[in-house]
């Protein structure tokens, strides 16, 4: 089993997730361009919490990232300001979709799932074999 390592002063880690959203009544207004303005909106938002971003993308309703994370990063607090640092400025800066979406850009739920770089199968057959 090979882990892409990071490291704390006390602490070994390798913490991958994935995070998916979507916008208000599923609306269809993330062009590429505005995927990728959420994307530097996102990058730049994420060294403030220990937070390296792996890959962004979606579809014209919805995003997913990748990213990693510190074992210190309060995920519920990144979640947030991710949500809502990106609504905010995707509504200012893009007023067609504030048109179309007046109070929220997004739906108050999300998916986030770790990962890892093995299948959980792969996994429960090494813990149960150790």
């Amino acid at each position: 089993m090979k882990y892409n390592l990071q490291t704390g002063s006390h602490t070994v880690y390798a913490l991958q997730y994935h995070f998916v959203t979507v916008t208000k009544y599923r609306a269809d207004v993330l062009s590429d361009e505005i995927s990728e303005r959420i994307g530097e909106v996102v990058n730049d938002l994420a060294g403030d919490f220990g937070v390296e971003i792996q890959n962004v993308n979606g579809g014209s309703d919805h995003i997913h990232i990748l990213f990693t994370a510190k074992p210190t990063t309060d995920m519920t607090k990144f979640i947030n300001s991710m949500k809502g640092v990106t609504s905010r400025k995707i509504r200012s800066e893009y007023p067609e979709v504030k048109q179309s979406l007046k109070d929220s850009f997004w739906q108050p739920g999300y998916f986030l799932a770790s990962t890892g770089q093995v299948s959980i199968d792969v996994l429960m057959d090494y813990v149960e074999n150790q």
